[in-house]
């Protein structure tokens, strides 16, 4: 069974009468383990179908199974638990609280979990050093470069060992170097059997996964696997 089965979803924005599709008719399987990037321009619905999938919004049509369940039927309680248990995300502006640690800000999502209660700081210790960060844990944010404030994203995406790690445009706002140190963690999270789905306009940071999803005007238009990753590339850069 697959991890995630969209069939024909769909979403369409309606304000005040006009009528906006921006997902049309999406239909495809992820299995669990898999890194895929979602690409297209902007307008083509790579966000939207993300939000989609990271349940943060829901479809106006057509079905999406997580782990086998039906997410349009569950009620808004359900989907937050699932968000919180099962999903990680990092976004572009990083969304890190300015004046707090580092610590509390990857801390965050563990104050929503009673069984977590006890174990935050083994939790945050873990998730800091998978990302090489452990040396800022008191550091504030907003004392950060760029590429550590999304180092730290990632710990945060990572606290609550979730199936899967949503990362939308995470090398957006980064200088090259930075940018690959980042690609470079998601794919050693991929290497250890995390599930990775990656939303990009560019080519480059899209070839870090196996597989490509190409997004034109809502549609997806093309599923292709991707022949040789930019690991080598990366790591030979970061020496």
């Amino acid at each position: 069974m697959p991890l995630i089965s969209v069939q024909h979803l769909e979403k369409v924005y309606d304000s005040e009468g006009v009528k906006t599709p921006a997902l049309r008719d999406a239909t495809f399987d992820i299995e669990k383990g898999e890194f895929v990037s979602i690409m297209g321009p902007s307008g083509s619905g790579k966000s939207t179908l993300m939000q989609m999938l990271g349940l943060l919004d829901r479809p106006t049509g057509g079905q999406y199974l997580l782990e086998g369940k039906n997410t349009v039927e569950l009620d808004d309680n359900t989907l937050a638990t699932y968000r919180n248990k099962k999903i990680g995300f990092v976004f572009q502006a990083f969304n890190l609280l300015p004046k707090t640690s580092v610590f509390e800000n990857v801390e965050l999502p563990l104050l929503y979990d009673d069984k977590a209660f006890g174990k935050n700081g083994d939790r945050v210790n873990a998730a800091l050093a998978a990302v090489e960060m452990s040396h800022r844990t008191t550091y504030l944010s907003n004392q950060l470069s760029g590429g550590e404030k999304q180092r730290v994203a990632i710990a945060r995406a990572l606290v609550n060992d979730p199936e899967i790690i949503f990362a939308d445009e995470p090398t957006g706002n980064l200088d090259s170097k930075s940018g690959l140190q980042v690609m470079s963690i998601l794919q050693e999270l991929n290497d250890a059997g995390r599930t990775i789905i990656l939303v990009t306009h560019e080519t480059f940071t899209a070839e870090h996964a196996k597989r490509i999803l190409r997004m034109t005007d809502g549609r997806i238009v093309a599923d292709e696997l991707v022949r040789s990753r930019r690991r080598a590339e990366g790591e030979d850069f970061l020496k």
